[in-house]
């Protein structure tokens, strides 16, 4: 019997169980393993893949709902990748297909990447803006902040979680209340007692990525930035907005480099909900 297509075979619904088989098709794109993350959004979110004929998965992806449940008002589509075996053949483009149809009509947001883009673009995505990836030690400058910054504790949840859909302009209670464990630093920013920021820390691989920033204003952003970065001796990874200029400026000078950059891209809606200038950097590029 000829070994069938994998361009044929069924999409199925991938669970945490699958962290291995997703980790494993990252590694054979070349991109880090990221078990933490894919385990992360498998349980937050929900994982589509194909699974290859000669073994692991051909295919998958990853959405996350923000919403009421079952009737989401924003899916956010992330770590689209296909083997190297079976790329170029149609199977992303099937898998993407079916992952639009599904989640029909919520509409959708992704960032894309440049070799990802052509693909999007002729589902119907349309670019609305950019991040600027940033990687390196960030080098205090020596000055102390006039923004205050703490610790997250148990008791402040309740108010990120109506700051963060403020900003986002959507309930993203499934994936906020997932940070605690996932992430290794949680941090708020107050002024006058009142909680007006808030960033996360999360392991991947050698780095220390920070998702998200959510602040007040660019020197609170800068504050949370700096303060995350003085409890960890890993390089620190972030997606910034370029809308926001004055934080990547100061980021650079401070150690970041510019590493890529990507489409921020929607389908459905023209925008993406909320209020963008206290958006600085998503959870993940993969979940928003």
């Amino acid at each position: 019997m000829p070994t069938p297509s994998p361009i044929a075979l069924p999409i199925r619904r991938l669970t945490f169980r699958d962290v291995t088989a997703c980790a494993d098709l990252s590694e054979d794109r070349g991109w880090p393993r990221e078990e933490h993350k894919w385990g992360f959004l498998l349980t937050a979110g929900k994982g589509y893949g194909i699974d290859a004929p000669d073994g692991g998965l051909a295919a998958a992806c990853v959405v996350t709902e923000y919403g009421p449940q079952g009737r989401p008002d924003l899916g956010a589509i992330g770590m689209v990748l296909v083997a190297e075996r079976h790329s170029r053949q149609g199977v992303g483009r099937r898998l993407m297909r079916h992952v639009v149809s599904t989640m029909s009509p919520t509409p959708l947001t992704l960032h894309a990447t440049p070799n990802g883009l052509p693909l999007y673009e002729d589902l119907g995505f349309k670019v609305i803006g950019r991040a600027e990836m940033l990687r390196g030690h960030f080098t205090p400058d020596g000055t102390e902040s006039e923004v205050a910054t703490r610790a997250a504790t148990a008791e402040d949840l309740a108010t990120l979680l109506r700051l963060d859909e403020e900003v986002f302009g959507s309930d993203r209670t499934p994936l906020i209340t997932r940070l605690p464990a996932f992430a290794d630093q949680l941090r708020v920013a107050e002024e006058g007692g009142r909680i007006i920021g808030y960033a996360a820390a999360w392991p991947n691989m050698d780095t220390h990525v920070v998702g998200p920033l959510i602040a007040h204003d660019t020197r609170t952003a800068k504050a949370l930035l700096a303060s995350l970065s003085a409890h960890t001796d890993r390089p620190l990874r972030t997606d910034i907005d370029v809308r926001h200029e004055e934080l990547l400026t100061w980021a650079k000078k401070r150690g970041l480099a510019s590493v890529a950059f990507n489409a921020v891209m929607t389908y459905g809606i023209p925008e993406l909900p909320g209020d963008w200038s206290r958006r600085f950097a998503p959870l993940t590029v993969a979940a928003g």
